[in-house]
């Protein structure tokens, strides 16, 4: 299932070419990822997810420029590749519902305390699996 976030646009997001600047679209990501592991699982339940996640790595792919609007993108976020230490966020960017960028996250729970990587707990599994999809935006 896939969880839609709308995401406002800055004016500042804008770069001197006239388009939503390629950086910003790791930032309405990462605003998708908050949304759904902050906001959505503060809603359904409490997960370690909160405490805490590390960015192992991102990709992005730009389909079509992005010029500010007053009305929000779609960010379409779902989960795949749920392993022991590790799960993959993909994204998918909707600007007037013209899919403009995609991308994913490889995401490590982390313990802060004594500052390692973990394991996801069963409850974190199941979590992520109810939004599970594993066909990756391209």
């Amino acid at each position: 299932m896939r969880h839609t976030v709308q995401v406002p646009m800055r004016w500042s997001d804008m770069d001197a070419y006239g388009h939503v600047n390629n950086v910003v679209f790791l930032t309405y990501f990462e605003m998708a990822r908050v949304d759904l592991f902050f906001d959505r699982a503060s809603l359904e339940e409490q997960t370690g997810l909160r405490r805490g996640t590390v960015v192992a790595a991102h990709d992005v792919q730009y389909k079509l420029p992005v010029v500010y609007s007053r009305d929000p993108l779609d960010v379409q976020i779902w989960v795949s590749g749920i392993r022991a230490a590790a799960f993959t966020c993909h994204y998918e960017l909707l600007d007037h519902g013209r899919r403009a960028v995609t991308g994913s996250t490889l995401l490590v729970p982390f313990d802060f305390g004594i500052d390692r990587p973990r394991r996801l707990t069963p409850a974190e599994k199941a979590f992520l699996a109810r939004y599970a999809d594993e066909q990756p935006a391209d």
